[in-house]
Order: structure tokens, then C-alpha cells, then sequence
């Protein structure tokens, strides 16, 4: 189920890696050993959400989400800027719903809170390595995730602008993440997708895990700790369709609530929950090669 089945209002301003961007990189090379590349990468953005206690993040950086939409996946929560739900503690990010009667500015009334921050009209990219450390929320209907959503979607729409969704999990599936794009021809219920799995009795809410993607023209390859377990190509596509993927994007997190997929929180849902964010990298690849094959 998408992560963004109808568009926000505002308007787009395009920050593309530029001159001085790569001026201010920094070079890493790979583990020894790292499937996740075969090339050095170049750090052309980040936030490590060093911030003071309970302070909101950064606004060169990211817009904090502030409405109610539902955003057509029927979520049961209302987005705020309050740092109740959206501020950095300890070196991270975190996003948390809660269960709370909230009137919104339109004057409806929803049962949750949550957060949602979005790099739009501050930072997007086009190819390279996105990647997070996360620690993740439990609980039936705890929707949480990780991903990016194409810049041109004022203009073409959802799903021709495309979305990447490097790392949605929905609370019925502790030990499962999903890595999806969502297109025109395959999206909402039928995106190309793959799913990782921990090793039982492991939950993704027990400890912190690195999700990325590496993407270049014609691949994406989706990584759980460095992992690799799922690639698509152009020839992936449904045929008569197109692969959209070649245009900037920017980056989203977020927890909802309830929707569709993950079906609303019962009574063995344990509120507040939070997702915890480390910190949020692209890198530039430096010879445009990512991955080792597909699995």
C-alpha cells in the first residue's frame, strides 16, 4: 500500500547536489567487505539530529508536517509540529504517535497524533545511496517509514512523480520490512517490492537497523544492514508502463496510524510509540556502480 496516494499543496524548490554541496563532502570508503557497495562513496548530505533535548529538527533541512489528510490510505492520525510528537533527543530523531483526541486548524477531530518530516524544498537527489538507522515502533497499527517521493508530483501526479519507499513495516510484522516503488502501472496494492525478514525471535522495535537504497539509472537495490535482498530494474516494469526513476526525489519519515494496510490499533496496541532516527545519509557513488548482483 503506497506511503502517498494524494498530493500536498505548496510549492517545490529544487536543491540539487550542487557545487558546494561537494565541496563540503567527505569520502568514505566501504567496510572491508560490505556487500552494499563496490565503490567509495561521497557524503553530499546528512543530518545526525544533534540538536538540543526536545528541540524541533532542523528547518534548513526538513518541513514538519501539519495536517490531517489521511493522505487516501484512510491513517487515523493528525500530523503536528509540536515536539510532542516530532523533536530530536539524545543524538536522534523522534517521531511519535499517540493516542489523543486532537482538533486539527480545519476543525475536525482525530483519535492520534503523530509526526512527519519532509526534506521537500530543501534537499533532493537524483541516484546515489540513501540510508538510515532506525529503530522502529511496534504495535497492531503502527505504520512507520522511510522513504522518498518524486519532486514533480504537483505537476504529474502520484504515482507518475514515482516513489521509492526504502523501508515501510507495518505492526502485525515485527520481523518484516518492505522496500517498494510505486509507478505508474504498479502501485497502491501492486508495486514492485521485496520483503526482509530478521532471523526469529528478532523485532525490529529491539534495536536499531541501518535501511538504505543505492540507486543508479536503470537499478535500485534495497539494503537492510548492508544486506542485499531485493533489486529492480527498468525490466521489472509491467510492460506498456514506464520506469520513472530518473528525476530528482526528496526524503520523507514517518509513523501513522492505522489506513488500509496496517489496519487500526486494538486493544494489545501500547501507546506512545516512537521511532527513533540516528541519522538520515546520502552519498554520491563514485563510479555509479552500486550493488553485487541481484539476489
Amino acid at each position: 500500500m503506497s506511503r502517498w496516494m494524494r498530493c500536498l499543496a505548496g510549492i517545490i524548490v529544487v536543491a540539487n547536489l550542487t557545487a558546494a554541496a561537494a565541496a563540503q563532502s567527505t569520502a568514505v570508503d566501504p567496510t572491508p567487505g560490505d556487500p552494499a557497495s563496490s565503490t567509495s562513496r561521497t557524503l553530499v548530505w546528512s543530518d545526525e539530529f544533534n540538536g538540543p533535548n526536545n528541540s524541533s529538527p532542523d528547518t534548513a533541512k526538513w518541513i514538519v508536517v501539519n495536517n490531517d489528510s489521511g493522505y487516501g490510505n484512510k491513517e487515523l492520525e493528525y500530523y503536528t509540529a509540536r515536539t510532542a510528537n516530532v523533536h530530536e533527543q539524545n543524538g536522534s530523531l523522534v517521531i511519535t504517535a499517540r493516542r489523543e483526541k486532537y482538533v486539527g486548524t480545519d476543525g475536525q477531530t482525530r483519535p492520534y497524533t503523530s509526526g512527519r518530516i519532509e526534506s521537500r524544498g530543501h534537499f533532493e537527489m537524483k541516484y546515489g545511496r540513501v540510508e538510515a538507522r532506525i529503530k522502529l515502533p511496534k504495535g497492531q497499527g503502527i505504520w512507520p517509514a522511510f522513504w522518498m517521493l518524486g519532486s514533480d508530483f504537483e505537476r504529474s501526479g502520484w504515482p507518475a512523480c514515482g516513489e521509492i519507499d526504502i523501508m515501510e513495516n507495518v505492526g502485525y510484522e515485527p520481523s518484516k520490512v518492505h522496500g517498494s516503488l510505486h509507478g505508474p502501472g504498479y502501485s497502491g496494492g501492486n508495486p514492485l517490492t521485496g520483503i526482509y525478514t530478521l532471523p526469529k525471535p528478532a523485532r525490529f522495535s529491539d534495536s536499531y537497523h541501518v535501511f538504505a537504497v543505492e540507486w543508479e539509472p536503470r537499478a535500485i537495490r534495497f539494503y537492510v544492514d548492508n544486506i542485499l535482498y531485493e533489486t529492480q530494474t527498468p525490466d521489472n516494469v509491467p510492460a506498456g508502463h514506464r520506469w520513472v526513476f530518473d528525476h530528482p526525489f526528496f526524503v520523507v519519515l514517518n509513523v501513522a496510524v492505522g489506513g488500509f494496510w496496517p489496519g487500526s490499533p486494538d486493544a494489545t496496541t501500547r501507546f506512545p510509540q516512537s521511532m527513533l532516527v540516528d541519522y538520515v545519509r546520502v552519498y554520491r557513488l563514485g563510479d555509479g556502480l552500486t550493488g553485487q548482483g541481484k539476489p
